[in-house]
């Protein structure tokens, strides 16, 4: 089956769509017209201008050059998370353990996947390490700003609860153990509720596009089920890194909480 090529005109007739939702929202005065334009056009010259980068990335097939890539990938992920927690720490510790998170879940969980299931030749094939670390660093980033924003936010109404139990000498990893698991847990639940709609309520968009591109269904499937239980991985390890580090952070060597250390 050969690959469908989109035409311009095949673009228009999609984006007709968008124009019609900006149109709604001036008859129904919903103010939301600007917004729907603005965000369809960042859209379009964001993945154009990725378009190109990766052809030229993909051309160089340079280990040096694709590492590069990826880094900048995460460090551009690690700000997203970092600026989304309401509160933050003082100065770059919040980027800081942000990018410590996101770089960990990411490169073990994409090196794993080249390194056994995938198998590229060479190794470091750009076409198979940037959509690979691309995919894992969109779920890195709502695994890890959910636990970030859930342990700061959660931190100061659980200061008396933390305050009482340190001054009856428990040490600090085992008064913040709820808020801890809280907040890791609601780091995975995204990646949760995703597996547990594929197949039933969505198809996924990776096994869609792969059907569509003449992949065998079945064959769609597997790649799906390996993606999705990467992203499982790397979730998990962002979310047990951000709550780790956050903490870490929260008190000093006197197993004292440490709240004036936040913004």
């Amino acid at each position: 089956m050969t690959p469908i090529t989109l035409s311009a005109t095949d673009l228009a007739l999609a984006a007709s769509l968008v124009v019609l939702d900006a149109g709604l929202s001036l008859a129904l005065r919903l103010n939301l017209h600007r917004q729907l334009v603005l965000a369809a056009a960042r859209m379009v010259v964001q993945l154009i201008g990725v378009g190109y980068l990766l052809r030229f990335v993909f051309a160089l097939n340079d280990p040096v050059a694709t590492l590069l890539l990826v880094l900048v990938m995460s460090l551009v992920a690690a700000r997203e998370v970092a600026a989304r927690p309401e509160r933050r720490f003082r100065g770059f510790v919040t980027l800081a353990i942000s990018l410590g998170s996101v770089l960990v879940a990411t490169l073990a969980t994409a090196g794993l996947a080249l390194s056994t299931a995938i198998r590229p030749t060479p190794w470091y094939d750009p076409r198979y390490a940037v959509p690979l670390a691309g995919i894992v660093l969109g779920s890195v980033l709502n695994a890890a700003s959910l636990t970030l924003d859930s342990l700061l936010g959660g931190v100061r109404r659980e200061r008396s609860a933390i305050e009482a139990q340190l001054g009856l000498g428990v040490p600090f990893r085992q008064a913040a153990a709820g808020l801890f698991r809280t907040a890791v847990r609601r780091g995975l639940l995204p990646i949760i509720n995703q597996m547990s709609a594929a197949g039933i309520i969505t198809l996924p968009g990776i096994m869609t596009g792969q059907i569509l591109a003449g992949m065998d269904p079945v064959e769609a499937v597997k790649y799906q089920i390996l993606l999705l239980f990467l992203l499982t991985g790397a979730s998990g390890l962002a979310a047990l890194a951000t709550a780790g580090l956050a903490l870490r952070c929260l008190t000093d060597d006197r197993q004292r909480l440490r709240l004036d250390r936040l913004a």
